[in-house]
């Protein structure tokens, strides 16, 4: 009997353990959904205050939840300039969030971000989501972890920037450049999801 009850003890506890990670999952925004908090304010790494609506272009917006933190961003970063001269040239705007809020005193405060963006030359928006609130409404949980809107602001793409993150040149999949070159022409696209692949969001309950 006392072996049944501990066998069933341990059952319990494993079903309670797989809930509550089940419960503590972020829900992932589905494609075609709009893009929530759009008009939450952000302060960038230039002063200015900035929202996903006010960063759209006429063809949408290419957000990455990205920090200073990550060897994955380190691998994924030089794809940055890329995908923004991509973005740029099809008239899709291009912003970069930093959602580590566990992390502000740990290299990913905004006087850490204003480095890194100076450092690394961003030519795009870098801004600190508070919180991770906009994080959390995206169900973003990686670094980095992209999304790609379209002109009415429903997500077309969600997942990596391309299938190599180590060696550009390696590169077979340009997942991103693929989606924002077909959401333009008004194609379908081929790859709306894909695995994303880097660092923990460092939310405060981490």
């Amino acid at each position: 009997m006392r072996k049944l009850n501990v066998l069933l003890s341990g059952v319990l506890l494993s079903l309670l353990l797989i809930s509550t990670g089940m419960s503590q999952q972020m829900e992932q925004l589905a494609i075609g959904s709009d893009a929530p908090l759009a008009d939450r304010s952000m302060q960038t790494v230039s002063g200015e205050d900035i929202t996903l609506d006010s960063a759209v272009k006429a063809n949408g917006l290419v957000v990455i939840f990205s920090c200073n933190t990550c060897p994955w961003v380190d691998r994924w970063e030089d794809r940055y300039p890329v995908v923004s001269e991509i973005a740029s040239k099809n008239e899709v705007g291009m912003i970069a969030l930093n959602s580590n809020e566990s992390y502000r005193e740990r290299g990913d405060g905004m006087k850490d971000m204003i480095q890194r963006a100076k450092k690394m030359k961003y030519d795009f928006p870098y801004a600190l989501d508070k919180d991770h609130k906009i994080a959390d409404a995206f169900g973003a949980t990686r670094t980095p972890h992209v999304y790609l809107f379209d002109a009415d602001m429903k997500l077309v793409y969600v997942g990596a920037i391309d299938d190599n993150a180590r060696d550009a040149n390696a590169v077979e999949s340009f997942y991103l450049k693929d989606a924002i070159e077909q959401m333009v022409k008004g194609e379908e696209i081929t790859q709306p999801q894909t695995r994303s692949l880097g660092c923990t969001i460092k939310r405060v309950s981490e």
